[in-house]
């Protein structure tokens, strides 16, 4: 937290008159030093802030190769609460008490994260004629959109780092509802420290994505699948 610089009492505006000297108590003397050296360190550089990145999965070069479907998807935006639109990471210490770290944020925010590994990870996987941000103004079959309930540490022993969010996928033509899937999982913290929450969270991000993906996978897999757009 940043301290407010404070200014020492000074002598009267010039041409008043000065009081009267009097000794002063050495104990006194030696308190109001003390209290000019802190007031001095408050007055210096706020303590920086540390930034973590959520990474790709690494699995992707041992899926075996497949034919893409025939099918463009558009992924749209991730809703959540303005807890996990902002980029400070969040903790639990309750049911319903949560708080946020002042100095430890996300480089971006949570559900802007997520939606990054999603259209990175559907665009590697070579399954799909096309991947897109809806945002994009490109034409697709199929808009995934979806809700992040949770993404943060869990207090406790063991500590853990929570993951929630649900993913829908709606026909481009008829805006039915085709699929969703749910995924919630407390991953296991190794450490103590916000580096290991990020750790864990990282991994348990991947652990979703990647359920996801064999999800989706398994539904055009069994599902017939709509001509592509025009």
């Amino acid at each position: 937290m940043n301290q407010s610089c404070v200014a020492l009492p000074t002598h009267a505006a010039r041409g008043a008159a000065r009081p009267e000297k009097l000794p002063m108590n050495p104990k006194l003397a030696a308190a109001l030093l003390l209290l000019s050296v802190a007031l001095a360190a408050g007055c210096g550089a706020a303590r920086p802030s540390k930034y973590y990145q959520l990474t790709m999965p690494n699995d992707l070069a041992a899926e075996p190769p497949s034919d893409p479907y025939p099918v463009s998807l558009l992924l749209g935006t991730l809703m959540a609460s303005h807890l996990y639109r902002e980029d400070r990471i969040v903790y639990s210490s309750g049911s319903e008490s949560m708080g946020a770290y002042e100095y430890h944020r996300w480089a971006e925010p949570p559900t802007e994260m997520i939606e990054e590994v999603l259209l990175r990870e559907l665009r590697a996987s070579g399954r799909y004629r096309g991947v897109n941000f809806l945002r994009s103004g490109a034409r697709g079959d199929y808009v995934i959109s979806g809700r992040l309930y949770d993404f943060k540490e869990i207090s406790g022993s063991p500590l853990s780092a929570r993951v929630t969010f649900e993913l829908t996928m709606r026909d481009s033509k008829t805006s039915s509802t085709v699929w969703n899937h749910y995924y919630s999982h407390d991953e296991p913290v190794s450490g103590k420290d916000v580096p290991a929450v990020v750790a864990a969270l990282n991994r348990n991000v991947q652990r979703g994505v990647n359920e996801f993906r064999s999800s989706l996978n398994q539904y055009f897999s069994v599902h017939p699948l709509n001509p592509p757009s025009q």
